[in-house]
C-alpha cells in the first residue's frame, strides 16, 4: 500500500508536527481522507465516512493552532467505532433493524474526543451486536486485515484495528 510521510505516525509524533508547523491539520485530513479512498474498498474497515465535517473540523483545528491554543487531540485525524453516537450519522451496532437510526446528539466520549481537538473523519465496522472474534454485519460487510485481506482484523473494535493498521489516522476510538 502507498504511504505518505504521514501515514503511520503516532499522535505524538503528528501532535508535535502541528504544532512546529511542518503539515496543517487539513493536510493530515485530505492525507487520510486520499488513504481511505486509495485502498478502504479491499479493506472495508470505514462504514461510515464523515470527511465534510472531519474537514471542517481541521479547519477549526489550523485556526486554533494559529491562536496558540493547545488541546490534547488538536487537529490529529482520526476514526471511532460505530457503536458511539455521533449526531446525525448512523449507529447500529451492525443490527438491521437499527440501519436507519441517527442520533441527535454525540455520545460523552465523542464530546470528549471534539472538545479536545480531535477530527473524526468516520466510524469503523462492527460485528454485530459488538460480540464476535470478526467484523462482519449484513449492512456494511466484512472488514479486511490490511495486511493479509483473507484474515479477519478481528472482532468488537477490528473496523478500528483495521484502520490503523491500513494508516487512516494516528488514533481509533474503539472499546
Amino acid at each position: 500500500m502507498a504511504k505518505s510521510q504521514w501515514s503511520f505516525k503516532t499522535a505524538l509524533e503528528v501532535s508535535a508536527a502541528l504544532k512546529a508547523r511542518k503539515v496543517s491539520a487539513v493536510e493530515l485530513a485530505q492525507d487520510a481522507i486520499a488513504r481511505i479512498e486509495r485502498h478502504d474498498g479491499k479493506i472495508n474497515a470505514i462504514c461510515v465516512r464523515d470527511f465534510e465535517r472531519g474537514l471542517q473540523a481541521a479547519r477549526a483545528a489550523d485556526a486554533a493552532l494559529a491562536r496558540g491554543d493547545a488541546k490534547p487531540l488538536l487537529g490529529i485525524p482520526l476514526t471511532v467505532k460505530e457503536s458511539y453516537n455521533i449526531a446525525g450519522l448512523p449507529t447500529t451496532w451492525g443490527f438491521v433493524p437499527q440501519k436507519d437510526f441517527k442520533p441527535a446528539e454525540d455520545a460523552l466520549a465523542i464530546c470528549r474526543v471534539k472538545d479536545a481537538g480531535g477530527v473524526i473523519l468516520g466510524k469503523t465496522n462492527v460485528p454485530v451486536g459488538l460480540g464476535d472474534w470478526q467484523s462482519y454485519n449484513d449492512i456494511y460487510g466484512t472488514t479486511n486485515n490490511p495486511y493479509n485481506l483473507g484474515r479477519t482484523p478481528g472482532g468488537s473494535s477490528g473496523g478500528s484495528a483495521a484502520a490503523l493498521a491500513a494508516g487512516y489516522g494516528a488514533l481509533s476510538l474503539g472499546s
